[in-house]
């Protein structure tokens, strides 16, 4: 754990590979990591920068959602988030965090790939809530494949494209009626996007499918006073990692970063909370690079 106020040397703040050996089935666990991501339990100190606020939150039930919807907690605002049925407990958890910060929490269960969830999930926040400032498009699926293209079947192609893009698109659509000047858009590009592994061809396909989208959304809602942003996260330990990539892999994770580490879910909030809050009111179709300090354009 670290405290965010205090400077420290970013290349020892958190755990640095090698990590233990280990495996989870997919979605996987934040519980069973080892070691357990940091999503600010400790660190997070919010100033009212959301005060009053609602956001939606995709995929919120562990790893970089989980820290976010923590961060937007302390800093004021209620929170909205979905979750697979699998993530129950951990879900859970995040309810906790969210109303242990003193603000409303609404978690639904469900898939990003169903078109009706998708739309539902937005009419339940804002039934719930009655408005809609935030949206942070998170929520994502990958399956590593190191034999290369010919190994990624349909089922998996179809998978990845319906949960990174699709469940973005239509969430976002569905979200657009609800949503007033001064409303943010935050979606969760990476790295990837710029600079892919061979091994995660169609997920970072999609990464680079969500900068153009953010872009491109950006321009369109500019005259509606609706900023829309995205972070690019480097490599992040999220439940995402044992669940998707071998044993050796894991355990090296983060190990190419030039700071020697992979990030905690906790360092990745604070930008989505910038880009959230009526500081960055400038700032719209950019993409802010959290990588660990690999070069992106």
């Amino acid at each position: 754990m670290s405290d965010l106020h205090t400077p420290q040397d970013p290349t020892d703040q958190h755990p640095k590979p090698p990590f233990p050996e280990q495996s989870q089935s997919h979605p996987g666990s934040g519980e069973q990591m080892r070691p357990s991501p940091d999503h600010g339990e400790t660190s997070y100190r919010g100033t009212g920068r959301l005060t009053g606020r609602v956001a939606l939150i995709t995929g919120a039930d562990s790893g970089t959602g989980r820290a976010v919807a923590l961060a937007f907690a302390r800093e004021g605002a209620d929170i909205a988030f979905c979750h697979l049925s699998e993530e129950q407990a951990d879900a859970e958890e995040t309810t906790r965090l969210i109303v242990d910060a003193g603000r409303r929490a609404l978690a639904v269960a469900g898939d990003l790939r169903d078109e009706a969830f998708c739309s539902g999930l937005v009419a339940r926040c804002t039934d719930m809530f009655g408005r809609l400032d935030i949206l942070v498009n998170n929520a994502a699926y990958q399956m590593s494949q190191p034999e290369g293209l010919s190994a990624i079947s349909t089922e998996q192609f179809d998978r990845v494209m319906k949960t990174n893009l699709y469940g973005m698109f239509w969430t976002t659509r569905a979200a657009l009626s609800h949503l007033r000047p001064g409303a943010s858009v935050i979606n969760t590009a990476s790295v990837q996007a710029y600079k892919p592994s061979p091994h995660l061809l169609d997920y970072a396909m999609t990464k680079a499918a969500i900068v153009a989208f953010t872009q491109a959304l950006a321009l369109q809602l500019a005259p509606d006073g609706i900023r829309v942003n995205a972070v690019a996260p480097g490599p992040v330990w999220t439940p995402l990692i044992p669940a998707t990539m071998d044993e050796e892999k894991v355990a090296h994770f983060g190990e190419q970063s030039p700071l020697g580490r992979a990030a905690q879910p906790a360092e990745m909030a604070p930008a989505y909370v910038f880009l959230a809050s009526q500081e960055s009111s400038y700032i719209t179709a950019e993409i802010i690079n959290a990588t660990g300090d690999t070069p992106l354009p």
